[in-house]
C-alpha cells in the first residue's frame, strides 16, 4: 500500500535564505536530502511538497524561477531512482488570507485531492512552526527537522508548547537524511 509523506521545501530539502530561493543559483541542496527523498520513493511513500512560496507575490522571482528549481529537484531525486509526486506552493503575502498558506491546510488539501491519499497519520516533515500547526490541523504526524529554521522552532516547542497540541509528542531530527532513516526504521 502506498502511503504519503509530505515534505516542506525550504530549511527541509535545500538551504534556505532569509533573502527568498529565487532562482536555480539559490536553490542548493541540504547534504543528503536529495538521497533521503529517493529512498522514500524506492520503500513505497509517495512524496508530496507543501511550500509557501511568498516571493512569488513581492516579485522577487517568477513563475518560471520557481519552476526551474522544481525541475531540476524533481530531476535530482529521480537521478537518485526516486520520484517526487506533488510539489503544492502558496504564492500569497502572509496578510492575504488565503487558505493554502501554511498554518492552514489548503496545500494539504490539494496533495490529498491529487495523490488521493489520506493525510491521516501521513509524516510531515517541517522546520517550522507554520509546518507542525499545518500537519497538526490536517490530521498528519509533524515531524521536526533542526536545518532552516528548525532550531529556532525547537527552542520555541520547548519553551511555551507555542500553540501546539502535544509538542513533546513531535519527533525532532537533526535533518531530513536522519528522519527518513528513522520513518523507514519504524515503517
Amino acid at each position: 500500500m502506498t502511503r504519503l509523506i509530505i515534505l516542506d521545501r525550504d530549511g527541509v530539502i535545500n538551504e534556505d535564505s532569509d533573502q527568498y530561493i529565487r532562482g536555480l543559483e539559490d536553490w542548493h541542496p541540504i547534504p543528503g536530502s536529495i538521497e533521503a527523498i529517493a529512498r522514500l520513493s524506492q520503500a513505497g511513500f509517495e512524496v508530496a511538497i507543501a511550500t509557501n512560496q511568498s516571493g512569488l507575490a513581492r516579485g522577487y522571482f517568477g513563475l518560471d524561477e520557481l519552476e526551474a528549481i522544481h525541475d531540476r529537484l524533481r530531476a535530482l531525486v529521480a537521478a537518485a531512482g526516486g520520484e517526487v509526486g506533488v510539489i503544492a506552493y502558496c504564492p500569497h503575502l502572509p496578510d492575504e488570507g488565503c487558505d493554502c498558506r501554511k498554518p492552514r491546510t489548503g496545500l494539504l488539501d490539494t496533495i490529498h485531492r491529487e495523490l488521493l491519499l489520506p493525510l491521516e497519520g501521513a509524516p510531515f516533515v517541517g522546520d517550522s512552526l507554520k509546518d507542525l500547526q499545518a500537519a497538526q490541523a490536517a490530521g498528519c504526524q509533524p515531524v521536526l527537522v533542526t536545518t532552516g529554521k528548525g532550531r529556532a522552532t525547537c527552542n520555541a516547542i520547548s519553551v511555551d508548547g507555542v500553540a501546539l497540541r502535544s509538542p513533546a509528542s513531535i519527533p525532532v531530527f537533526p535533518d531530513l537524511a536522519a528522519a527518513v532513516d528513522a520513518i523507514l526504521t519504524h515503517d
